[in-house]
């Protein structure tokens, strides 16, 4: 289920893009560290979140990075599942919620 038109992040590639800003790569992944501990919410509820947000923004190396990140952190394949369905009915409820822009449009609101 690969896309070929995906590149398959490989080490020469990684280094390659730290050696063209170092200064961000190391930046981000300090930033990718503190927001991924534990503080007010806990590494694996995080990373069920992120297996959400990687749903809604559709990235495949996020699905499977934060999916693996998440069973890591103990996370159970139902939770994960669940945490997908929560990102599928947001998405979902956005086009929901905008249709009501399309009533105004077709002169059915006022507005």
């Amino acid at each position: 289920m690969s896309d070929p038109s995906l590149p398959r992040g490989t080490l020469e590639m990684s280094e390659r893009r730290r050696a063209l800003a170092p200064e961000p790569e190391a930046a981000f992944r300090a930033f990718s560290t503190a927001v991924f501990a534990d503080g007010a919410l806990d590494k694996r509820t995080k990373q069920l979140i992120a297996v959400a947000v990687a749903h809604v923004t559709q990235c495949p190396w996020c699905i499977e990075g934060h999916v693996k990140a998440a069973g890591r952190e103990g996370a159970s394949p139902e939770q994960i599942m669940e945490a997908i369905w929560v990102a599928a009915e947001m998405r979902a409820g956005a086009s929901y919620a905008h249709a009501l822009k399309a009533i105004q449009a077709m002169g059915g609101g006022a507005g």
